[in-house]
């Protein structure tokens, strides 16, 4: 039966490829965003606009409150399980 329903299916191959790719994709974009290493960064550069006063108190507690809620989601390991997406 493998066989067979690999021939019924093939019309369908290049649909379950690209899903593949745009499921590696994500996976990639979701490491990259919650990378320990990158959200760290994106700290230090958000502190030095407050320095700079390119941004308000409020923005700069906000923008920190999103960016410490992906390091946590980074360090759990979180990333790439679908944890961080849904809001």
């Amino acid at each position: 039966m493998g066989l067979i329903s690999e021939v019924l299916l093939l019309p369908f191959a290049p649909a379950r490829g690209s899903a593949w790719v745009i499921g590696k994709v994500v996976e990639e974009a979701e490491r990259l965003y919650y990378d320990p290493a990158a959200v760290r960064a994106e700290l230090a550069r958000l502190e030095e606009q407050l320095d700079a006063g390119e941004i308000t108190e409020e923005e700069f507690d906000r923008r920190e409150d999103e960016l410490l809620d992906r390091l946590e989601i980074g360090m759990r390991g979180g990333a790439g399980t679908g944890e961080g997406t849904a809001r």
